[in-house]
């Protein structure tokens, strides 16, 4: 009965122990993701402008974004136009960088950092570089076009070429998408293209029928994961072309943040954040439930 009781008491100790050592994670993320989550939910109930008073106006937010704000829906064009160009591409370029260096080659370590180095570089320097790069008068890119005889555009000034080229761009971050399937890659049975063999499938049916089914979970993840970063792109349009030229590069969250910190409009802005988190989870929403048609798992039996 003691032992009973000591024990007793040294499992509530412990769970005491593991509770202190959770306080801080605990008392963060209810301030730091709780509260702000709660607040602009709140916000986007209000007109608020900062500096002036708070009024509640209930869904009047919601109204005018969908009734009246012609650059919402300019917003939203730009961003699924850029989502169609980018994402697609990403995926493609990012599985066909990590089947080159699922070569047993030597020296491939030092290929495979050299092709994962750019993704470690973001933000603000990567849109200054790209914005030399695409410059229509001293840009690398149209100087390797006229050395084949071809003029370049204005790629970052004209209507036509400014959102593909911010599209391209967005293949710098390929690499981090690389390394993923390059470890799906190596995780894939060998057994599986040996049999494979054995039935006589030549290097393009091993590839269709071994390859992508083995990794289709892993596109699945990057696909979602794709989903939620195309919806927040900013920085790039920002830094190059502050949503020109003629709303060409407008994208919902240059959107939202021109009304939160250009025109103050907080509870506009708020009502914005959520359209976007719905926008978004209904899109993950139906690639998830799409998935069981297109996703393989290895453990799964019919």
């Amino acid at each position: 009965m003691l032992t009973a009781r000591r024990r007793s008491g040294l499992s509530r100790r412990e769970a005491l122990e593991g509770y202190v050592f959770l306080l801080p994670w605990i008392l963060g993320f209810l301030f730091f993701t709780v509260g702000p989550i709660i607040a602009s939910m709140a916000l986007s109930l209000t007109d608020w402008q900062v500096g002036l008073d708070i009024k509640f106006i209930g869904l009047g937010n919601y109204v005018q974004m969908f009734t009246k704000d012609t650059n919402f829906w300019k917003s939203i064009g730009v961003t699924a136009r850029y989502a169609m160009m980018a994402l697609p591409a990403g995926i493609a370029v990012a599985l066909s960088m990590a089947l080159l260096l699922n070569n047993k080659v030597r020296g491939i370590g030092v290929f495979r950092t050299i092709y994962y180095l750019p993704a470690i570089i973001s933000g603000v320097p990567v849109a200054l570089l790209w914005s030399w790069v695409f410059n229509n008068e001293f840009g690398l890119l149209n100087w390797a076009l006229g050395l084949v005889g071809i003029k370049g555009p204005a790629w970052l000034l004209d209507t036509k070429t400014a959102l593909p080229a911010l599209a391209l761009m967005s293949l710098w971050g390929a690499g981090s998408l690389m390394i993923i399937y390059l470890s799906s890659l190596q995780a894939i049975p060998q057994e599986l293209y040996e049999a494979a063999e054995i039935d006589g499938a030549n290097g393009i049916r091993k590839f269709t029928h071994v390859t992508i089914p083995m990794l289709t979970p892993t596109i699945l993840f990057n696909l979602v994961s794709g989903i939620i970063g195309v919806f927040q792109v900013f920085t790039s349009a920002w830094i190059m072309t502050q949503g020109g030229p003629n709303y060409a590069t407008y994208f919902y969250v240059l959107h939202l943040y021109n009304n939160a910190f250009k025109y103050a409009r907080m509870g506009y802005a708020s009502a914005l954040a959520w359209v976007l988190f719905v926008i978004v989870l209904a899109l993950s929403a139906v690639v998830l439930r799409s998935s069981p048609y297109w996703v393989f798992y290895a453990g799964e039996r019919e």
